[in-house]
């Protein structure tokens, strides 16, 4: 054995194989096939059944839906490809190590903490989705839009026992992660082609016209829905990750890229994931609209309940249970995974493993909660917004720190612990613009690109600051 192979042996036995806090070695690196399945998985998922219908209960056009998620996605493709895979394959550490070495042990502490559990929540409200398919065949009821507790021990034990499967699956770590993606990915991805074709037929749907007339010229939102227009489905497409591209989440992913060009691979997410199936979930919605028990609700003055495994099976019947179990699976695989970094970064004595299934079991416990899944999109948007800004940071750094003349990795070669020109960047345009939204009642998606940009450029304008006086 080389001396250069004994190295990287001993490199990969301290940080567990996932390599926390070393770059990823030439040995270990991934080809862009590797990354199809796993996007392409991670967005054909639990949360496509949640959003799509969102487009129906929120009055959008036909036009709207189909032409802004072209763009919207695209976009989203782009940011992935030209700022986290190009950065990830430059310097190859996760985000948050990443983000220590810019801004100090104890900021970054922080961070660390809100990021893992946030990246929790979302895991919890795919094992919510899951389970909804997993309880047909024990008459579960199913959770309506205003749940937020538990509403049975059938629902409690089919949650932990989800969970529990996920979190072994997400500890084992990231070729297992992968390798679980890329063989669900193609199922997941069938069903959704099915669920739409069936329910384009229970819909009487022959020709492009009557498929266009399913949304039309758009009509009002549902009771405590708002209108989405041309605008609202571009961007709330494009920032829908936003945490995960602009805000340099999946650094940690594409740190096991070859080349940067595996970027374009979430293309595969976005077209299959973001726009196939959103579409197809929608179309599900819509013959459940026609149905007595949706009627009644909305003569009632409410917004008819979103429940994935009914909806799947009463299109494809055991297929879209499996389907809704397996998208709930490989949405929660990666993100528990995430989760498991940024408690790593907090606890770096604990293996890669048990963080976790720290991370898992917060996740389940999050899942017996209705409330998170219920409350996605909104849940989706915040978390971009408090979150994304300090993607920003690594960016801007990254891409200007020579023309602004400030010295990369500032905490770590000054050695501080909290850099407060990134803490001060943050806060202020989080305060901006999150008193903007509510002060003017702005779709809070519509400020994150602009509080992103804000935090960057105060970045750099307090860092020339602060590092001339040191």
């Amino acid at each position: 054995m080389s001396e250069y192979s004994q190295e990287q042996d001993a490199i990969e036995q301290i940080a567990g194989g996932e390599f926390e806090r070393t770059p990823v070695p030439q040995s270990k690196l991934k080809s862009w096939k590797s990354f199809i399945g796993m996007y392409a998985g991670e967005h054909a998922a639990g949360t496509e059944f949640m959003i799509g219908p969102l487009f129906l209960t929120a009055g959008v056009s036909a036009f709207d839906l189909i032409i802004g998620l072209l763009i919207g996605n695209i976009l989203a493709v782009l940011s992935w490809r030209f700022l986290t895979a190009e950065i990830a394959v430059k310097n190859r550490l996760t985000l948050y190590f990443q983000l220590e070495k810019i801004c100090g042990k104890k900021l970054v502490t922080g961070y660390n903490l809100a990021n893992g559990i946030l990246f929790c929540f979302l895991a919890g409200s795919m094992i919510t989705v899951s389970a909804t398919a997993v309880g047909i065949p024990f008459d579960m009821p199913m959770p309506k839009l205003t749940d937020t507790m538990p509403n049975g021990l059938t629902w409690i034990v089919i949650v932990i026992l989800i969970g529990a499967v996920i979190s072994i699956i997400a500890a084992r770590g990231y070729d297992t992660v992968t390798k679980a993606a890329n063989w669900m990915s193609p199922v997941i991805v069938v069903a959704f082609i099915a669920c739409g074709i069936v329910a384009l037929n229970q819909l009487g749907v022959s020709s492009f016209s009557d498929f266009w007339n399913i949304w039309g010229e758009g009509s009002e939102p549902f009771p405590g829905q708002i209108k989405f227009t041309f605008w609202h489905v571009v961007i709330w497409s494009w920032f829908a990750n936003g945490a995960m591209h602009i805000g340099m989440s999946d650094l940690s992913v594409f740190r096991f890229a070859k080349e940067a060009k595996a970027g374009w691979a979430t293309a595969a997410g976005m077209y299959v994931g973001h726009y196939m199936a959103w579409i197809a979930a929608a179309l599900l919605y819509a013959v459940y609209l026609k149905s007595p028990e949706a009627q009644a609700f909305l003569s009632n003055g409410e917004a008819p309940p979103v429940a994935p495994g009914p909806l799947a099976n009463n299109a494809i019947g055991i297929l879209g249970i499996i389907a809704v179990v397996l998208a709930g699976w490989t949405t929660a695989n990666p993100t528990i995974y995430r989760a498991g970094l940024a408690f790593q970064a907090i606890l770096p004595k604990l293996s890669t493993a048990k963080v976790t299934i720290l991370a898992g079991t917060v996740a389940t416990v999050a899942g017996l909660f209705p409330a998170f899944a219920m409350k996605l999109l909104g849940f989706v948007a915040l978390y971009g917004f408090i979150l994304a800004p300090f993607g920003a940071v690594i960016v801007f750094e990254h891409f200007f720190h020579k023309r602004a003349g400030i010295v990369k990795n500032y905490a770590e070669v000054a050695q501080l612990s909290f850099n407060k020109s990134v803490f001060f960047a943050w806060a202020i345009s989080f305060g901006v613009f999150y008193f903007i939204s509510l002060q003017f009642d702005v779709f809070l998606s519509f400020v994150t690109l602009p509080a992103w940009l804000l935090c960057g450029v105060l970045f750099l304008v307090f860092s020339k600051m602060y590092q001339k006086k040191i």
